[in-house]
């Protein structure tokens, strides 16, 4: 993405309406650039209040949608015209609906008794609306259907059966809470949104024009590609890294498998193989410290926990998800017979031209350890990176290059706080309602208290919302209705949350949409749906290590090192035993009876039964020792 108008061609064919869209193209880069201009001031600065400061954001977005997201973007449709002055129009209603947000007063209760006055009305009417239509743009349909889904509860739940019906509540009644309150669309999710994430965002977008993207590729080439199956291991890590800067596992796939599911191809890996090994490795990045995806920041905003603490008790999780996905790698690379790439640029050599990109990175891990707000930590981050970058020639950046990331940023913030804005919806509703209530209820209810069972049914439903959700929306909506069903299980908050947050990933690479699989096959040129099943094979720990949140220590250091060491080894050990007993391969090829045993294990380390999970850990030890000796044997032989 550059800095010259969207859609601009240069070809030498005139093509329809072409100044019409080169002036729509640069009237989205100024805004789009002064949208980023004014986070960063507000970031800085903190003059406006949280009450004025969301409405401006989501206003500002809106139109920015408007512009970028054309209602008619093929310009030999005859509505092409109609479809800009639409556009147009619509910018000014939200214009003129952030006015109104602007001189409101909050202060005065007279609209709670005597109701809104019908600009104000007419305003907030208008906002929720062009809200789901922004949704629309960016995200979809399933996004709008649910929230007003969740609307339509809340305006008619009266006419439901006794079990399900509430209160119905009037359309004033619904816009004074959902636009007029901090409950709703302004509620924490669209704050975080409209703060620390877009800042986030940003970092990434200058982290990529300065190169450092390239950077973190080549780094991982040089560490893993001279290994067995390289290029595959090298994706991996090249995704735990760049994956957690984006927050974007479809983008992240994308911009890393351009170059890694080539050469994997190359290498040996069939199509799908390996555009499920960048779609399960590009997931994970959304789960690593110190960025986690704008969906950790929103979890600090609920829980109340410092992001320094949800950093630390991600770590070995994270370290869990990506021995898993490596070790799957590994085993593929095995089977296939596939060898190491013959020549890989030297670790020391790619450190010598790039490590300079590693301070802004390890300046803001240690802020953040150090309790720092993320927001000031996010703005220090942008501006680490920008004098960083101009310690080397080859990575200095121009006036040219700034205004492309300055762009860029705003543009990627765009789903996130649309999703956001809508998802407050639904959380506003839930809490008007008391909707979440009823949820719990009805988990706990069909779970028979097994709480097994009911991470299944939370699974479930989060995979149901991620086929039509973006990741933190999905987080939202799940955590609103069953993070106080697992607190009822005994389980600490935090705990709680980082499960939902996890199982919250899992529709990027889970059949039927899958969809980091489905752009990743996109670059491999493979079958969509056998692309989807190699990443959910692949991404198993999104699975397993929740499960091993509830049952285990691995996310509660408070617990103690003896505990949180053997709540590691039980869980690696368990995605070892999953891992050989579907690939049916170890050290060398395991025999029926080999893989029964791994079978038999995976239940007494899941679920340590009478205290058996330590047996779990001596039969897959065993095994290994078995393939060892048996190998060795072998080549003597």
């Amino acid at each position: 993405m550059d800095i010259t108008p969207d859609n601009q061609h240069s070809s030498s064919q005139p093509l329809p309406y072409e100044k019409l869209v080169n002036v729509m193209g640069y009237l989205t880069l100024v805004v789009a650039v002064a949208l980023s201009v004014f986070q960063i001031w507000q970031g800085v600065s903190s003059t406006i209040s949280a009450t004025y400061f969301r409405p401006i954001h989501l206003c500002w977005v809106l139109v920015l949608i408007f512009l970028h997201y054309p209602l008619i973007a093929n310009r030999e449709n005859k509505f092409f015209v109609v479809g800009k002055l639409i556009d147009v129009i619509l910018c000014g209603v939200v214009v003129f609906a952030g006015y109104r947000l602007w001189i409101f007063d909050y202060n005065d209760i007279n609209h709670l008794f005597y109701g809104l006055q019908f600009a104000d009305m007419f305003a907030g009417c208008t906002l929720l609306a062009l809200l789901l239509e922004g949704c629309r743009r960016t995200v979809g349909w399933v996004m709008v259907f649910i929230a007003a889904l969740f609307l339509a509860y809340s305006a008619l739940g009266d006419m439901l059966p006794s079990g399900f019906a509430i209160k119905a509540y009037s359309l004033q009644e619904l816009i004074q809470f959902q636009i007029y309150s901090a409950n709703g669309v302004f509620g924490s999710a669209l704050g975080i949104a409209a703060t620390t994430v877009f800042i986030f965002v940003l970092f990434g977008a200058f982290l990529e024009v300065t190169g450092a993207g390239k950077f973190f590729i080549d780094l991982a080439f040089s560490i893993a590609g001279k290994y067995r199956g390289g290029p595959a291991k090298a994706a991996v890590l090249a995704s735990a890294g760049l994956g957690s800067i984006s927050g974007s596992a479809i983008a992240n796939t994308v911009t890393t498998g351009s170059i890694t599911i080539p050469m994997m191809k190359k290498l040996g890996y069939k199509p799908e193989q390996a555009a499920g090994i960048e779609a399960a490795a590009s997931t994970g990045g959304q789960i690593m410290p110190p960025i986690m995806g704008a969906g950790a920041f929103v979890m600090a905003q609920f829980t109340g926990v410092p992001y320094s603490e949800i950093m630390i008790a991600s770590i070995a999780p994270a370290i869990l998800y990506f021995f898993c996905t490596l070790l799957y790698v590994h085993l593929m690379a095995c089977k296939l017979n596939l060898q190491a790439v013959s020549k890989t640029e030297a670790v020391i050599a790619v450190m010598k031209d790039g490590a300079h990109h590693l301070i802004p990175l390890i300046l803001i891990t240690v802020l953040l350890m150090m309790a720092y707000s993320p927001l000031l930590v996010g703005v220090a981050g942008c501006s680490a990176i920008l004098m960083t970058a101009a310690l080397r020639k080859h990575s200095r950046i121009g006036l040219k290059k700034f205004i492309e990331g300055m762009k860029n940023g705003a543009l990627m913030a765009l789903p996130i706080s649309a999703a956001c804005g809508a998802a407050g919806i639904i959380v506003g509703v839930v809490g008007q309602t008391g909707i979440g209530l009823q949820f719990t209820q009805f988990v706990m209810d069909f779970s028979g208290g097994y709480m097994l069972i009911a991470l299944g049914l939370i699974s479930l439903v989060a995979l149901v919302l991620g086929m039509g959700l973006p990741v933190t929306a999905a987080y939202i909506v799940l955590a609103v209705m069953a993070v106080p069903m697992l607190t009822d299980f005994g389980l600490p908050l935090l705990t709680a949350h980082l499960i939902v947050f996890w199982l919250s990933q899992t529709s990027n690479v889970t059949p039927p949409i899958a969809l980091a699989a489905f752009a990743g096959a996109g670059v491999a040129n493979a079958n969509p749906m056998k692309s989807s099943v190699e990443a959910f094979k692949l991404a198993g720990g999104l699975f397993i290590i929740p499960i091993m949140m509830a049952y285990t220590s691995i996310v509660n250091p408070n617990d103690g090192m003896p505990a949180l060491l053997f709540s590691i080894v039980q869980t690696l050990t368990i995605i070892v035993a999953i891992a050989i007993a579907i690939e049916g391969y170890l050290i060398r090829s395991l025999n029926m009876v080999e893989r029964l045993v791994a079978l038999l294990a995976i239940p007494l380390l899941l679920l340590n039964p009478f205290g058996l999970g330590p047996l779990g850990i001596v039969i897959i030890i065993g095994l290994i020792v078995i393939q060892w000796r048996s190998r060795e044997v072998a080549q003597q032989a």
